[in-house]
């Protein structure tokens, strides 16, 4: 057990309150554990400590909807996404982040060191001034049309003379993250882990590639599109069912009463990807899967099946989906939170993944799979596809 020693405070060490920031940067770390259930808890923490909340709210992190019930602003959203990221990426490390460059040239980041004869269809906002104007003068005093000290001099700029900066080609990218919220995903900090993770992404993608798109969908008993304040604000399914074995049919357009919602629909979620992705215009495009369960659930027509223990039927519906995924043109990436030794199925599964997909797969803890996310998520998005 710890010791401690109490004594008198003389005065010699200053006190030095909580700042606003910090205070705050420790309850998002509860929202990260818990989610929406930790606002309930601003509303005991107002009336024990009202000084505590008026900071927060007067800093601009938390306020208050129309129904007086509490919300993250988006300053404080970007501050918990930014946190994220530098908790991922040491300071000296901050180096290797950067844009997503390719051997290929066009209409992308302006290299201004760099320059190249204009050609038909290069943005004129490329137009390197200094040097078109340098060459139309050459060309003139070499034709004799310009002699060097003439007075009031004209220069005509012909289309040979025309210098643009060289560009250079960066490709924009779609990205969804399928995000485990089944009820295992509360064990061991695996879903608060993830959480950090993709809300890192956000953060990532909003400074440095703000020409991709990026959308999270949590898959559980079914699968559902979340914006970056319902992630912030989600947690996994809470276990409702305790039977050893369980075969259920649930009908989508006419549900029961009572839904366990805690299974692990892979399935669904790819299919939520695969529409997803369909939509969008990137020319790279890619999945990622945040799993730490073999699928207990598939989709079958309009019903959804719940199968425990995981079955040979519901991982050959998943992979077939995966297979569909690739076949369209989709990256799958796939992570496995492995924390013990009961694990060997998932692994299996993932490795399957990879194989019918051409992807990748990793087995990784919740702690390690910041980084290896994050290298995956760059690159995906290096290779230009052609059409």
């Amino acid at each position: 057990m710890p010791t401690f020693e109490y004594s008198r405070w003389d005065g010699s060490e200053k006190f030095t309150p909580q700042s606003a920031d910090e205070i705050f940067d420790q309850f998002s770390q509860y929202l990260m554990d818990y989610g929406e259930d930790m606002l309930d808890e601003l509303d005991h923490l107002e009336e024990t400590h009202p000084d505590v909340v008026e900071m927060l709210i007067k800093q601009g992190y938390l306020e208050k909807d129309r129904d007086g019930k509490f919300m993250v602003t988006p300053k404080g959203m970007r501050r918990v996404e930014n946190k994220a990221l530098e908790e991922l990426f040491d300071i000296r490390n901050k180096d290797k982040l950067g844009r997503h460059d390719t051997e290929f040239r066009g209409a992308g980041q302006t290299v201004h060191e760099e320059s190249k004869p204009y050609e038909f269809g290069d943005p004129v906002s490329n137009l390197n001034m200094h040097e078109t104007l340098k060459n139309a003068l050459y060309r003139e005093q070499a034709h004799g049309s310009n002699p060097v000290g003439q007075r009031e001099a004209s220069i005509h700029i012909a289309e040979e003379d025309l210098v643009v900066h060289d560009t250079e080609y960066q490709t924009s990218c779609a990205t969804v993250v399928l995000l485990d919220m089944s009820g295992s995903m509360m064990r061991y900090g695996k879903f608060a882990g993830a959480k950090r993770v993709a809300l890192a992404l956000q953060a990532l993608v909003r400074s440095r590639y703000q020409s991709d798109f990026l959308q999270f969908v949590g898959f559980y008993t079914y699968a559902s599109p979340m914006t970056e304040k319902q992630l912030l604000y989600s947690a996994p399914k809470p276990v409702s069912l305790y039977d050893p074995m369980v075969r259920l049919k649930i009908n989508l357009d006419n549900p029961p009463g009572f839904v366990p919602e805690h299974f692990t629909n892979i399935h669904a979620g790819l299919q939520f990807a695969r529409r997803i992705l369909h939509r969008q215009p990137a020319q790279n495009k890619q999945i990622i899967v945040i799993t730490d369960g073999e699928p207990t659930a598939h989709v079958e027509g309009r019903n959804v099946m719940l199968i425990y223990p995981p079955a040979d039927k519901t991982a050959k519906v998943t992979l077939a989906e995966a297979k569909r995924c690739a076949d369209e043109g989709l990256h799958v990436a796939s992570f496995a939170l492995i924390e013990d030794y009961f694990y060997m199925g998932l692994v299996n599964f993932v490795e399957q993944l990879a194989q019918v997909t051409g992807g990748v797969s990793a087995t990784c803890n919740a702690q390690d799979m910041g980084n290896m996310v994050i290298d995956s998520f760059v690159g995906g998005r290096r290779t230009r596809r052609t059409m």
